[in-house]
């Protein structure tokens, strides 16, 4: 396997401009963001691309679906944002691309349009993790300093992490089965809501009159670690669908606000665990970083600043739009990567999975392993 290697970084003083692709799960991506020498930084362009019609007959993204459409528009979306920043190719510092973790199809189709670019540009490669794009998504808002706590919650991942720096990422905690983005995606589907599943949920939950009608179970109640599990909540909510005689909008309503409740209070609670096991190995560093696409709803919101409050942490949350998959937190942590001097071969391979820890996944592996490695 090619490993990342190190070149004389970025000339002091100067700012760094990278281009990002993405392509990991459905959305097709790119952008071009600087970094400033202060820390601060500017997204030149961006453009993201979803494949929501496209999966919404079969209820959730379909792998070669997916694959086909980022293979169809990468290269295009590349040109777009270049011209939509004014920029050369020969311009930019380096091109960065999500290597992994993800649909391995998806994957691929970012990272070798990116290596084609950094071959016809001259330019060096940047290999980025899908997931320290989204852990360092925070630093698109502000210069925030290292180091913070993450909740990185998605469609397909829900960890807690202290971020400690560039390439620096200590796990708390994993769910030792399903995400909760699933456990959302899977509890629409069983309401028989639209794709994406999330958004629609927390739309009908709103219009609940009694959310605490169904009595969900509460996850992992006797452990103390800072893990999660999300597999019971979702076969709980579609045991209490069934037994419901023609269930009603109303029915409907108050169940999609039960498990919207139960997500937000299970994340919230492990949270308040980390937080506080953070607090004892940190004495500076008192933010809780919220990304990912479950980080948009607003029940899981107002659960994590309730918890952060209390112990004195401030809470950040990236924008809706740095919350969801996008290619300038690629970008960004390209650009912070080069900053350090850090490149990647042009033989470096997608990969399905890559976890941030990777001593603690290899140690302690939540979700099992395989010849791809630790899942996380």
């Amino acid at each position: 396997m090619a490993l990342s290697h190190t070149h004389p970084g970025a000339q002091e003083g100067q700012p760094v401009t990278v281009l990002g692709l993405e392509s990991s799960c459905d959305d097709s991506a790119a952008a071009i963001v600087r970094l400033n020498p202060d820390g601060s930084t500017e997204v030149l362009a961006e453009r993201v691309v979803n494949q929501n019609s496209d999966h919404a007959p079969f209820g959730g993204v379909v792998p070669e679906i997916a694959a086909r459409s980022h293979a169809e528009r990468m290269d295009h979306l590349a040109r777009e944002v270049m011209e939509q920043a004014g920029l050369e190719f020969g311009t930019v510092d380096a091109i960065a691309a999500t290597a992994g973790p993800g649909l391995i199809g998806g994957v691929m189709a970012a990272l070798m349009t990116a290596k084609g670019l950094a071959l016809g540009s001259g330019k060096p490669l940047i290999a980025v993790n899908h997931l320290e794009g989204h852990a360092l998504s925070p630093r698109l808002v502000e210069p925030l300093p290292f180091p913070w706590l993450l909740l990185l919650v998605s469609g397909g991942h829900t960890q807690l992490l202290s971020v400690d720096g560039v390439g620096q990422m200590t796990r708390l905690g994993s769910t030792i089965d399903d995400a909760a983005g699933e456990a959302f995606d899977k509890s629409a589907k069983v309401l028989g809501l639209g794709f994406p599943g999330g958004p629609a949920l927390e739309k009908l939950a709103a219009q609940a009159t009694d959310p605490s009608r169904f009595p969900l179970p509460r996850m992992l109640a006797h452990d103390k670690s800072c893990n999660f599990s999300f597999a019971g909540l979702k076969t709980a909510v579609k045991r209490s669908f069934d037994a419901l005689d023609a269930p009603a909008d109303a029915d409907k309503a108050d169940l999609a606000a039960a498990a919207q409740s139960a997500i937000a209070a299970h994340l919230a609670e492990r949270t308040g665990r980390a937080l506080d096991l953070y607090a004892q190995q940190n004495s500076k560093g008192r933010v809780l970083v919220a990304a990912g696409g479950v980080a948009a709803n607003r029940a899981v919101r107002d659960a994590l600043v309730k918890e952060a409050e209390a112990r004195g942490f401030r809470t950040l949350f990236p924008p809706l739009r740095y919350c969801t998959d996008n290619a300038a937190m690629i970008a960004l942590a390209g650009a912070e990567r080069f900053r350090l001097g850090i490149t990647d071969d042009l033989d470096v391979p997608a990969r399905a999975r890559w976890p941030l820890d990777s001593g603690a996944a290899s140690d302690d592996p939540l979700l099992g392993s395989g010849k791809k490695g630790p899942k996380a």
